[in-house]
């Protein structure tokens, strides 16, 4: 029985064009392919600079580094999240400090931030839960009130809005990181993205990303007398390739049809879903549109042994899901940094939680044999 994946990368001729093109250019590392997809992700969300990088996790590193996070300081942030985002906090030898979710949204509570502020405190990290916008509002208000500042990790954002405005676009916070893993809008292999507005820290982040460099490859390869570069501080190799930008560019170009189509998707699973008393769905709030990287069920009344055993009989039935997005504090990485705060609203969002299949290729006939199975399988 051939599986209906979770997650599948758009990736095509177009694609496959260019990466040939790149090769044939010679240039297959960071170069001026890099920075055709830097500036063209920039125009689309509104910002004046991109820098790429070799992850998502790469971009929150130095986005901190940049903000001057650093040894005995702590950033709040969601739990509720891929590992990455409190890793990136540890990188820098900082604390991180979890603050639970709002059920809704699954985004983290505005409510909460507050009683975790200390004299520590040096960031706030906002995570836009599979592509959903967070209240930037009332975070960013709080963010100021404290004066803090505020980071934006939009891994899975990408093409979603926020009161009209492009995700990326620095209207709320002045560093925005997207990621083009394969289960993200576009992708790149792997591969992120920093969004700034900010031309001071543009220059640094492009000098930390490649080892601390003052000259860049490109910049020396075009120059008409010698040119010697010089380390300036402590980098490192974070450098996205001329071949997976490519890849970016290519799908870069048809992002509006990627949403649209996301969106008509996660539309027919509201309609066909809803008549499953079993499960709940969550609703697009009217000063958000969401991307619909993930299409996210809860079910009702429920375990975790419950949800594995579904999930384990849709996968029976040749439809792969995962489990709630996971909580960061429960792994055994951060067994010896016992939360703060209860984080009961995210634990459960993790245990009653399902992720169904979504991408921009999937077939009507593939929708419909996932929602056939879910009204099979749930009403057990």
């Amino acid at each position: 029985m051939q599986t209906i994946p979770l997650a599948k990368p758009e990736l095509g001729e177009a694609e496959i064009a260019l990466v040939t093109e790149t090769i044939h250019s010679g240039w297959i590392t960071q170069g001026p392919r890099v920075a055709e997809f830097e500036n063209a992700l920039a125009r689309t969300v509104g910002a004046r600079h991109g820098i790429a990088v070799s992850s998502c996790t790469a971009a929150l590193h130095l986005a901190l580094k940049i903000l001057g996070v650093g040894p005995g300081d702590e950033v709040i942030l969601s739990p509720h999240s891929f590992i990455a985002s409190a890793n990136a906090v540890r990188y820098c030898g900082a604390k991180p400090v979890f603050v639970d979710i709002d059920p809704a949204t699954l985004n983290m509570a505005p409510g909460k931030i507050p009683e975790a502020i200390t004299a520590r405190t040096r960031a706030i990290m906002v995570i836009h839960q599979v592509g959903r916008p967070a209240d930037l509002e009332a975070i960013s208000a709080i963010a100021k009130g404290h004066g803090l500042p505020l980071l934006e990790d939009a891994a899975c954002a990408l093409g979603s809005e926020y009161h009209g405005q492009p995700i990326g676009s620095n209207g709320f916070s002045p560093l925005v990181c997207f990621s083009f893993h394969p289960r993200k809008i576009i992708s790149t292999g792997d591969g992120g993205m920093v969004m700034t507005n900010n031309d001071e820290w543009n220059t640094r982040l492009r000098r930390l990303r490649q080892h601390g460099m003052s000259v860049n490859d490109r910049e020396r390869h075009q120059a008409a007398t010698v040119v010697t570069e010089e380390y300036l501080e402590l980098g490192y190799n974070y450098r996205l390739t001329d071949i997976q930008a490519a890849l970016g560019l290519a799908q870069l170009g048809r992002l509006a049809g990627i949403i649209q189509r996301r969106r008509a998707l996660a539309a027919h699973y509201d309609l066909e879903l809803a008549r499953i008393q079993k499960l709940e769905l969550f609703r697009e709030p009217g000063d958000s549109r969401w991307n619909h990287q993930t299409y996210l069920v809860r079910l009702r009344e429920a375990t975790a042994s419950t949800r594995d055993r579904l999930m384990q009989q849709l996968l029976d039935a040749g439809i792969a899901t995962r489990r709630g997005i996971m909580c960061s504090h429960r792994e055994a990485a951060y067994a010896d940094r016992s939360p703060r705060h209860a984080l009961a609203h995210s634990e459960a969002a993790q245990d009653y939680a399902i992720l169904v299949p979504i991408y921009a290729q999937m077939t009507e006939a593939e929708q419909d044999q996932v929602v056939q199975a879910l009204r099979r399988e749930v009403v057990r």
